[in-house]
């Protein structure tokens, strides 16, 4: 087994209170003490009262029965928090993201029957086209060190530019996305922080810089919609077999209603916040993991052979490529794209008998449930057999929740499993991936968990 024990971050008990507040606001992970990882239940924090300012309090759930209530019993006792909302409205609009209650249901009704169409089998050829296209790019980097961080975002944003509109993501394109959405979300991040702390969002000067990103982004991403629109209008023949055909067509069986005009813009934006981002930020770590353990990236290899041989990837390979999905699994669990979840506790409530107040916010932080001592042997060392091993079957149906759980599990969850075994197929029978020297990936909790310094791998071809 792989003994291979990936970097996180350091202790918040070793650095002095102005370093831990510094901290906070650049990564939320910095937070955690060693006994972060044993604490098993629900916990209070109230921050220090603010003059001006109202009492906040954070409640952090630890619980796998609590979480459970929360997400799948409960779900309608403890909505999408405000503060969400908040950050990523800009961005996404009133979408499926940020939505509750009776809207969130029809949207979700909508966004279900589209992916029902428009499914993982009918969109594969598009994602095998996005997977050769970031294999040309990572030809061109043999011998020098490759930004896997930057090279996984390009290709997750390429997959979901094809699959949705049927249009490769060009080179400008990726430019423009890339940095607007990488300023977009560190702002995101500090504001979510100093949100947490009772700072209202709107008095913070960020706002401004944040505003002015989502709006490039969602320029970027309007565009190739208004080319579809105007060609349906003109009766040109259109492609019927991605994801946008299938939004067109979707109706809320409910009310009738089809996702027009700016709200269809709105969802658009959130597949491309949730489908891009988070998979590109597991992806980088992967390859990362990887890059450490030849034994491993050795297995994934013999596996593509058994079931491939010299052919390519098909679909129906997809589900007999067990280890190649369990290796992005384990990264998922080491590094689960998104760190937290967050609900509001809309009234006094009560959860595994602990009583919470109205207006709190409860924190479900995934990062600490995927690496708790109580529930994973050996909980920070990489090791994707776990997820083959009857003796953590547990853990993973109880405490492993990258999609999360219950009513709002992602609707993208057999999407990314996909993308990433396709890609990691076709990289592991090309390249031999190697670690760069020297070279430690510094993790941070932003809107997903990224590396502050980059994810540096050498590729080296097999042929």
């Amino acid at each position: 087994m792989t003994s291979f024990e990936p970097p996180r971050p350091t202790e918040a008990s070793k650095r002095s209170p102005l370093q831990q507040l510094k901290g906070y606001l650049h990564s939320g992970l910095s937070m955690f003490r060693e006994g972060s990882y044993a604490f098993t239940g629900i916990s209070k924090n109230k921050t220090p009262k603010v003059p001006g300012l109202p009492d906040v309090i954070n409640v952090s759930v630890r619980e796998p029965a609590a979480i459970r209530e929360m997400l799948v019993t409960r779900p309608q006792d403890f909505p999408k928090g405000r503060l969400v909302d908040q950050l990523l409205r800009k961005l996404t609009g009133y979408s499926i993201f940020v939505s509750n209650g009776e809207d969130w249901q029809r949207q979700r009704r909508i966004i279900d029957q589209a992916f029902t169409h428009a499914g993982v089998r009918v969109v594969f050829p598009l994602m095998q086209q996005a997977a050769l296209a970031s294999l040309d790019r990572m030809r061109t980097s043999v011998g020098a060190d490759l930004d896997a961080d930057l090279e996984m975002t390009h290709f997750a944003g390429d997959v979901i530019f094809r699959t949705i509109y049927s249009e490769a993501m060009t080179a400008e394109q990726a430019r423009v996305i890339f940095a607007a959405f990488d300023t977009f979300q560190a702002i995101a991040f500090r504001q979510g922080m100093l949100g947490s702390l009772g700072i209202p969002i709107s008095l913070l000067p960020s706002r401004f810089a944040a505003h002015r990103s989502a709006r490039i982004i969602r320029r970027e991403l309007d565009a190739p919609l208004q080319r579809r629109l105007c060609a349906i209008s003109n009766g040109d023949n259109v492609p019927d077999n991605d994801i946008l055909s299938a939004l067109l067509a979707a109706e809320d069986p409910e009310t009738g209603t089809r996702f027009v005009g700016t709200e269809l813009l709105d969802q658009i934006a959130m597949l491309f916040l949730a489908g891009h981002e988070t998979s590109a930020a597991a992806l980088g770590w992967t390859l990362y993991l990887l890059a450490h353990d030849q034994t491993v990236q050795q297995t994934l290899r013999n596996e593509v052979a058994d079931v491939l041989g010299d052919r390519d990837p098909a679909f129906s390979d997809m589900k007999k490529l067990e280890r190649t999905r369990n290796v992005f699994r384990e990264a998922m669990r080491l590094y689960p794209p998104v760190a937290f979840l967050s609900r509001d506790v809309r009234q006094d409530d009560t959860l595994a008998g602990h009583a919470l107040p109205q207006g709190s916010a409860a924190v479900i932080p995934m990062w600490l449930m995927h690496r708790h001592q109580a529930h994973w042997q050996d909980p920070h060392v990489f090791n994707p057999g776990r997820f083959a091993s009857k003796d953590h079957q547990h853990a993973i149906r109880h405490a492993y929740m990258p999609f999360s759980m219950g009513a709002r599990v992602c609707v993208g969850a057999a999407f990314a499993l996909q993308e990433a075994t396709l890609i990691l197929t076709q990289i592991v029978r090309a390249f031999r991936i190697l670690p760069v020297d020297g070279h430690v990936p510094e993790p941070v909790s932003r809107l997903t968990v990224r590396s502050a310094n980059g994810i540096k791998i050498r590729l080296e071809p097999l042929q």
